[in-house]
């Protein structure tokens, strides 16, 4: 139940957060998770995959919504 709570709390934070960006940097943390999520699929859970999969889709998504 306690971990249950803190990632409720840590949900709400996240969210809350990201309602001051701008559409750049939404488009630059939704090409980051996406990278990564992608990176780590493609590398078989790789820490290195991720990394740059993640890297790799925030350029691109910053690069998108220029």
């Amino acid at each position: 139940m306690k971990k249950l709570l803190i990632s409720f709390a840590s949900v709400i934070l996240a969210t809350s957060l990201l309602c001051a960006c701008t559409n750049k940097q939404m488009g630059t943390v939704g090409g980051a998770a996406i990278g990564g999520v992608v990176g780590n699929a493609v590398t078989g859970g790789s820490t290195a995959g991720t990394v740059v999969g993640a890297v790799g889709g925030g350029l691109i998504g910053n690069a998108v919504t220029h």
